[in-house]
């Protein structure tokens, strides 16, 4: 199968500002094939993601660090956050915002963040399976068993030993 001429054209001008920068507007993932100095330009990258959040990915590592760049992709697909820098590991509104759409970037933060109640509670709420990945200490917090056993009876199993043996929770699994 040919290559799109989109892919074809950026290819060609991979490093002239105007024609990278009108292209990612229109398709956000052909910042894959821009220079690595444009994939730098936090203008580039920015209308790239505004197209398509998931051009997160093809940033340089400088922008994966730039908060402002990194919250308008996760905000709006979640995923996103496992590009996400270490400077920005404990940013709590940004992973907040990645957690309303998917739980699964739970896996991704931070250890502090895997301890921090509300965290925790954001994620198993969208995916109850997540907990196996929250600190010890919330595996046996009431809000949070409860929240990811009403999302999903199978995370029982990740849940700690001593909540478990609560009634409320052993009601909902019955």
């Amino acid at each position: 199968m040919p290559e799109p001429i989109e892919v074809t054209n950026i290819k060609k001008n991979y490093n002239i500002r105007d024609y990278v920068f009108n292209a990612v507007q229109k398709q956000g993932s052909l910042l894959d094939f821009a220079s690595q100095e444009l994939k730098n330009d936090k203008e580039i990258v920015i209308a790239a993601i505004n197209n398509n959040p998931e051009a997160l990915e093809f940033a340089s590592d400088k922008l994966k660090g730039d908060r402002e760049v990194v919250f308008n992709s996760v905000s709006k697909v979640g995923w996103t956050y496992c590009y996400v820098k270490d400077n920005l590991l404990g940013d709590k509104e940004l992973l907040l915002s990645g957690l309303k759409i998917d739980g699964q970037i739970l896996y991704y933060a931070s250890k502090e963040m895997r301890n921090d109640k509300d965290v925790v509670l954001e994620a198993v709420k969208n995916k109850g399976i997540i907990v196996k990945y929250a600190s010890e200490r919330l595996k046996e917090d009431k809000d949070i068993a409860i929240e990811a056993l009403k999302q999903n009876k199978k995370c029982y199993e990740f849940l700690g030993e001593n909540i478990k043996k609560d009634e409320d929770i052993k009601k909902m699994i019955e």
